[in-house]
């Protein structure tokens, strides 16, 4: 158990050491190491998707024979329209973006960047808690250590994630403590997601090979309507297509690794 409450604490303490970067930071982070830590988080939620996610759930369903991808393809297309459901309803505001998203709201911009960051780290959390539920109720496909190391990968990935988040609100905010306060608050989402995840897996335990593709699917919508594009827009493409190929390689070592 206390194995478990690690697993779903240390993606929060990233984001906490993440944000607060904010208070050693200039007024603006540098577009080119910016670009490194949006790529860096893109190819670690890839590799996440695939080693941690996607692939346990294909082998958890082989009694399926030849139909055994039926459970992710299901599972990972109900998590992107999930998180187009999201996208769609809650008011947000990403991150070097001038129009919001979502309904119509009187929300002031700081506002919208926190739910943009909150709607991010939902999958996240969720990814977490699934494996981590996997290991609880004794699925023999999926280890501690494996478990353990997808939360440190996304810990990792919280760390230039919360950086990124913090410094624009401080710039919304002019304040450095409330702007760090904001970060802390939209990473608590990742807890809670994991522990309702947990619970939810208690009384649908055979459901677990869809509930990993879900994650799976929720992270890649993620990933493909936010971070990539805004590691691709303006100048430094490049440095931001090399930093994702380090973040999933080094995803992929900690998945492998540690299975």
């Amino acid at each position: 158990m206390l194995n478990v409450i690690l697993g779903v604490v240390l993606p929060f303490l990233g984001t906490v050491l993440g944000a607060s970067l904010v208070f050693f930071l200039k007024d603006k982070m540098n577009e080119i190491v910016e670009k490194i830590l949006l790529g860096f988080a893109a190819g670690v939620m890839v590799a996440v998707c695939i080693w941690s996610l996607i692939l346990p759930a294909m082998e958890m369903s082989t009694g399926l024979g030849g139909f055994a991808f039926l459970p992710s393809v299901i599972g990972f297309l109900i998590g992107m329209f999930f998180l187009l459901i999201l996208d769609s309803l809650i008011p947000h505001l990403h991150v070097n973006s001038e129009e919001p998203e979502g309904v119509k709201s009187q929300f002031k911009r700081s506002t919208m960047m926190f739910f943009a960051v909150t709607l991010h780290n939902i999958p996240e959390g969720m990814a977490v808690g699934v494996v981590l539920a996997g290991v609880y109720y004794g699925n023999t496909l999926i280890t501690l250590s494996g478990a353990l190391a997808l939360a440190l990968g996304i810990a990792i990935q919280n760390l230039p994630e919360g950086a990124i988040v913090s410094m624009p609100l401080k710039n919304e905010t002019t304040s450095k403590k409330k702007a760090f306060t904001y970060g802390v608050l939209s990473g608590i989402v990742e807890p809670i997601a994991s522990l309702l995840t947990i619970v939810s897996i208690r009384f649908v335990e055979p459901a677990l090979p869809y509930f990993l593709a879900f994650a799976a699917g929720a992270m890649m919508y993620v990933v493909v309507e936010e971070l990539i594009p805004e590691s691709q827009s303006n100048k430094h493409t490049n440095v931001a297509t090399i930093s994702f190929a380090f973040g999933f390689v080094l995803m992929m070592i900690l998945d492998v690794a540690f299975a």
